[in-house]
Formats: structure tokens, C-alpha cells, sequence
């Protein structure tokens, strides 16, 4: 692999990294976890719920042909995750320094720029779903 190359895999390794890390936590019912999905009146189906789009989304933004999607379900996530920190929870939750609010905004600008990419994917999936023939390539 080129450096071009190796480049061009990079926001969706970094997105990709973050989201499966997390998931040890939400899967785990680790106590910061359960008291964010608790704080937010979502707790455990919100907890594991996102957990399970967050593994697709992870998965998808490492398989070519679905990498848009899953820049799409990262980017919805996350902007879910950081509208909630605004709203509900505050920046630093239990005295996290704001790191997970940080890993949300780093997730959110790389799937916003994957998906950004790969939009032309994106747009001709749609427009097979149209015309009765979607698939990906």
C-alpha cells in the first residue's frame, strides 16, 4: 500500500478505532456507561442499541464497498452522542476531562469527511434504489 493510499484509509481507521474501543464498555455494562444511558433514560436498550450501530458502522467504514454507509451511521451516531453531551449531559461526564465528548466530535469530523469522499458511492446506490437496482461496487 502507498503512502496515497495509506492516507486515504486514515479517517476511517481512526472512526473505525474509537467506535469498537467503546464498545467493550457499552457491552460490558461498565459503571460510566450505565450512567450515561441512566442520565438520558436509556438504559440498558439505548446503551446496547448504539452499541450494536456503532459495530456495524465500525465494520462498514472498513469495507470498501459499504464504507459510505458506514460513515452515514457513524456520523448520525455521533451527532446523537454530542447533541446529547450539549443538551443532557454536559461536556465532561464524571470527570472525563470531556473525553468522550472529544472522541464523538473526532468521529463525527472523520465519518463527515469519509462520507464526504465517497459520496459519488453513496449517490449511485440511491439512484439504483430508484430505479429498482441498487447495488454496491
Amino acid at each position: 500500500m502507498n503512502h496515497r493510499a495509506a492516507l486515504r484509509w486514515l479517517p476511517n481507521l481512526i472512526a473505525a478505532v474509537i467506535l469498537l474501543q467503546t464498545l467493550y464498555f457499552k457491552f460490558s455494562a461498565a459503571p460510566e456507561s450505565v450512567y450515561i444511558f441512566s442520565a438520558i433514560g436509556a438504559e440498558p436498550a439505548g446503551r446496547i442499541g448504539s452499541g450494536v450501530v456503532e459495530l456495524v458502522a465500525a465494520m462498514f467504514l472498513l469495507w470498501p464497498a459499504l464504507i459510505w454507509v458506514g460513515a452515514l451511521l457513524a456520523l448520525g451516531t455521533m451527532c446523537g452522542a454530542i447533541l446529547t453531551h450539549i443538551t443532557m449531559l454536559g461536556i465532561e461526564v464524571q470527570g472525563d476531562g470531556g473525553t468522550l465528548f472529544a472522541l464523538a466530535v473526532i468521529v463525527a469530523l472523520a465519518s463527515a469527511w469519509v462520507l464526504w469522499r465517497d459520496r459519488r458511492k453513496g449517490m449511485k446506490f440511491i439512484r439504483g434504489l430508484r430505479h429498482g437496482s441498487p447495488h454496491v461496487d
